[in-house]
């Protein structure tokens, strides 16, 4: 190697060097923070009793507004999955002609930053037709700044017969 391109090397290092340890030119974006709703097990577990007596009134409309406008249902008794308003509004027409009642069997709750988990056991008991489907559950709530609102709810019959 010549005493010029040892030079030019020696330069190049010094400049590469002083580029990595210089000042950032990116950007510094403030920190966002996120303010966590406070939520007990029984209050989120009287989310499902709201949901429950939005079924007795027998209207879809007051069942679909527990639901967040970006949500998804997956319900009991259909394999469609429900994606939007009018989507869900139709499966609860129809769940609703024969008046079920839910009951929780069993539940196990979690609670996040504003977020809940409800999974368990329900059975709904149906008025118009007296029989009962016993079945899973998961409800995911978010709390939306104003309300607790599903933003999942699967439901699916048990395989087996007691």
């Amino acid at each position: 190697m010549n005493k010029s391109s040892a030079i030019a090397i020696v330069i190049l290092t010094i400049v590469f060097t002083g580029c990595a340890a210089g000042p950032s030119r990116t950007a510094t974006l403030p920190a966002q923070t996120e303010t966590c709703k406070t939520a007990t097990e029984k209050e989120i577990s009287s989310l499902f009793d709201r949901w429950n007596q939005s079924l007795q009134t027998g209207d879809p409309r007051k069942v679909v507004a527990n639901y967040a406008e970006k949500s998804v249902l997956l319900p009991t008794v259909s394999n469609r999955v429900r994606l939007t308003a009018a989507e869900k509004e139709d499966y609860f027409h129809r769940f609703l002609e024969n008046r079920p009642m839910g009951k929780i069997d069993s539940r196990t709750i979690e609670i996040n930053c504003n977020t809940a988990v409800d999974a368990g056991l329900y059975t709904f008991t149906f008025a118009r037709t007296g029989k009962q489907v016993n079945a899973r559950y998961t409800f995911t709530y978010k709390w939306d700044g104003k309300q607790w609102l599903i933003t999942s709810h699967h439901s699916s019959a048990m395989p087996e017969k007691k």
